[in-house]
């Protein structure tokens, strides 16, 4: 059994759950990531696993990426920098890249926030079940730049173009209960029942037949892993050049400081 810093996995009627343990935001880096990726694979091999369970500690989902300094020694803080951005951006869509080659069906149980980065995450699931006190946002413009994690692809295809265009132009938050009517969640319950509910349906998955899941679930989700790949590509690019510009320093100021961005196009 690997042995993990920032997750836990577990096995039980074959549904692993692979649980973030960096509450209470679990803001991810490159290696929570890659950690996450080698749960998902080596659940791929493993007879006993027919489904994941995707879940996190604490008061939040995830509430999206650190970038930090970029450097080794980085202390955790989720200061956006230009340096960490720079640095580590493209390693953490490599990393990122592999979460949508896993095999197996993956439901995910969110709590709290899934913001920028943290929907990112939410949306590598083939279903998401959610809290009421649930809220999504992909609140790259109010940061002054492109969205990335593959959300130019994986958003869209849950929840359909125009709405998810609302989203991205927007910036606006989404609560659990309008995420479940624009098809963002599968299903909508009470916080004590969150791990319980989303537990459930992974079963549901579990206990039909394994290779008629594999293959069905490949078959809808067929060159998703590519499309990401090659949205990430160009989403970095459109990052790496908006993350210098003013309005970039502004918008990661003005989210900081809970207020409106005052952007100058510059």
């Amino acid at each position: 059994m690997t042995e993990y810093t920032d997750i836990a996995v577990t096995n039980a009627d074959y549904v692993t759950t692979v649980e973030i343990q960096r509450p209470p935001t679990n803001f991810f880096d490159h290696s929570l990531i890659g950690q996450i990726a080698d749960a998902f694979a080596a659940a791929d091999e493993d007879p006993d696993c027919r489904a994941i369970l995707l879940a996190s500690q604490g008061k939040h989902f995830c509430a999206g990426a650190n970038f930090g300094t970029g450097k080794a020694d980085n202390s955790g803080s989720s200061d956006f920098t230009e340096e960490g951005f720079r640095n580590t951006t493209g390693i953490l869509y490599r990393e990122g890249a592999r979460l949508f080659t896993t095999k197996t069906p993956i439901v995910a149980a969110i709590q709290g926030a899934a913001i920028g980065g943290g929907l990112g995450l939410a949306l590598v699931a083939d279903f998401r079940v959610a809290a009421h006190e649930a809220r999504f946002a992909a609140n790259f413009v109010k940061l002054g730049i492109h969205q990335g994690f593959g959300i130019s692809v994986t958003l869209p295809r849950v929840i359909g173009q125009q709405a998810a265009a609302m989203m991205l132009l927007t910036g606006k938050r989404v609560t659990g209960e309008e995420a479940l009517k624009i098809g963002l969640v599968d299903v909508l319950t009470d916080q004590a029942n969150l791990r319980a509910r989303a537990t459930e349906l992974a079963r549901e998955i579990a206990e039909n037949a394994p290779l008629a899941i594999t293959s069905v679930r490949a078959t809808l989700r067929a060159a998703l892993a590519d499309e990401v790949i090659k949205a990430t590509e160009h989403e970095l690019k459109e990052q790496q050049w908006l993350r210098a510009t003013e309005d970039a320093e502004e918008g990661i100021r003005s989210v900081a400081e809970r207020r409106a961005g005052n952007f100058q196009g510059r």
